[in-house]
């Protein structure tokens, strides 16, 4: 029996499909190859066109098809993953009224922090675990205040997500876990955001039909089976926004488990079962996949805007031709501490970790007669582990404790330097997979659809790379090397808030 998994990121469509009695992915394949564009009408904004992505969509799918490594009829369910916060408003006929407003759109920070100071911080955060901030809730009120024309067509809004599924089903659904990560969704009544939403003046009837994560969302309509050469009826059986899907790709289901990623940005994913929030914001809290009202299930979101791509930088200022495993290779040549050298990777915009704030990236310490680009190399990692650092321990100050942390074998996480520094720096055993978004959104339809009897079934297979251990000598090390490291980045936001006193 197979499963479809469609991951729809910012930049492209990933489909794969998963072979449930061999536990053995058939296919999987990106479109477009080239990046998706955004668009940024002005400073700040950033669209997306929603048939556009279904296209995309469509032609990811019939690629798939044309490895010819499966029998098309033979997929019994379709999970989809997307990328989070976005904003698709659609008419009476299902028409796409505007461009999507995506998850890096700031236009609504202002409305959002209104929303905040009318309503109160401490209700907010009770109440939804977060603040109104930027997400897709804010964004709708402000399509409503600056853009009446299209607010007034308004029949159904929907994550990016839920519209896809809409495109395949004919049918517009969403879930708690959805709603909360657009801060719809009140985790002390168990019921849609009505606080947030009247002092909005948003009519809660515009949003879709709610289903339980796992379960049908629709199935495949005659004349879309026809076109994507998939069996009529077909359901869709999950749908979940692409951190909390990345977790479930990897296991990380139970309190205690910590899903980690570090592309161009970091993120550390944690699930808890206390409906916990961080009262200065630094974090976020979302409904997790499994989450229930009467079995909490909460992802704690930290995300580092700049993670891989200080380490990218460093390849190009330094590393020349080198590939990443030379520098790699490099970098396991240098002690611990890189002979003074430090690195602040905080040059990817303002960081909510530090509390919205912007230090920008540094190199601490240069001595150009001792340091050469192994060095570099070395203390960049490591300045990027101890991001890592910093943010875990905004966790753990709310009470959250890892007990595991996971992380797919890609990026940052194919350099076996950078992954046993993360492992000494967080005192805490890391294990790599070789999965993805697309991949765990298949293991998802397949649970959603019954076809495993149990969660930890879906896992059964789950192709192991390996694992890192912490060891005591070299916890005690980087813990010297990181109270080092945390001393320089609190001297230069101390430093950035003075400057920005002085030059208002």
């Amino acid at each position: 029996m197979l499963l479809m998994g469609i991951d729809l990121g910012t930049s492209s469509v990933k489909v794969s499909v998963l072979d449930t009695r061999q536990a053995k992915v058939l296919a999987s394949v990106q479109y477009p190859e080239t990046e998706r564009t955004v668009q940024s009408l002005q400073p700040g904004w950033a669209e997306q066109d929603p048939e556009t992505w279904w296209q995309d969509v469509q032609a990811a799918i019939l690629a798939a098809h044309g490895t010819r490594t499966y029998r098309a009829s033979d997929i019994a369910a379709i999970g989809i993953t997307y990328q989070m916060h976005g904003l698709v408003m659609t008419d009476m006929n299902g028409a796409v009224i505007r461009p999507a407003i995506i998850w890096c759109d700031s236009r609504a920070v202002a409305i959002g922090a209104k929303a905040a100071e009318a309503m109160g911080a401490g209700f907010c955060l009770s109440h939804y675990l977060n603040l109104p901030g930027n997400f897709t809730a804010s964004k709708l009120r402000w399509v409503q205040q600056h853009e009446p024309q299209h607010y007034s067509r308004l029949h159904q809004w929907m994550l990016p997500g839920d519209f896809i599924a809409q495109r395949l089903t004919g049918e517009c659904t969403t879930t708690s876990s959805a709603l909360s990560e657009g801060i719809c969704w009140d985790f002390k009544t168990h019921t849609v955001a009505d606080a947030l939403l009247q002092h909005y003046q948003l009519d809660k009837a515009h949003i879709p039909c709610l289903q339980p994560l796992f379960g049908i969302h629709g199935r495949v309509t005659a004349g879309i089976a026809a076109r994507l050469q998939l069996t009529k009826g077909i359901p869709v059986t999950y749908k979940a926004g692409d951190q909390p899907n990345n977790a479930l790709a990897l296991n990380v289901v139970q309190p205690g488990e910590v899903a980690a990623n570090a592309g161009t940005s970091g993120v550390l994913y944690a699930v808890n079962d206390r409906a916990d929030y961080d009262p200065l914001s630094r974090v976020n809290a979302f409904a997790h996949v499994t989450h229930e009202t009467s079995k909490p299930a909460i992802g704690t979101l930290l995300c580092i805007n700049g993670a891989g791509i200080m380490y990218r930088r460093t390849k190009e200022l330094l590393g020349g031709a080198l590939s990443y495993q030379a520098m790699n290779e490099a970098s396991a040549t240098i002690e611990p501490g890189a002979n003074g050298l430090q690195v602040l990777p905080f040059g990817n915009g303002a960081e909510r970790m530090l509390n919205n704030r912007h230090t920008g990236a540094a190199w601490l310490g240069v001595d150009l007669n001792r340091h050469l680009p192994a060095h570099f190399f070395r203390a960049a990692q490591e300045g990027i582990a101890f991001a890592f650092r910093y943010g875990m321990d905004i966790m753990r100050s709310n009470g959250f404790e890892p007990k595991v942390i996971r992380a797919g074998y890609a990026n940052l996480f194919r350099s076996n330097v950078f992954t046993d520094i993360l492992s000494q720096v967080l005192n805490s055993p890391i294990e790599l997979y070789e999965t993805d978004g697309s991949v765990g959104a298949a293991r998802g339809a397949g649970i959603g659809a019954g076809i495993y009897q149990t969660m930890s079934e879906a896992f059964d297979g789950l192709p192991s790379i390996g694992s890192q251990q912490p060891r005591a000598a070299a916890v005690e090390q980087y813990e010297a090397l990181y109270a080092d490291w945390k001393h320089q980045l609190i001297t230069a936001l101390q430093s950035a808030e003075t400057a920005n006193t002085d030059h208002p």
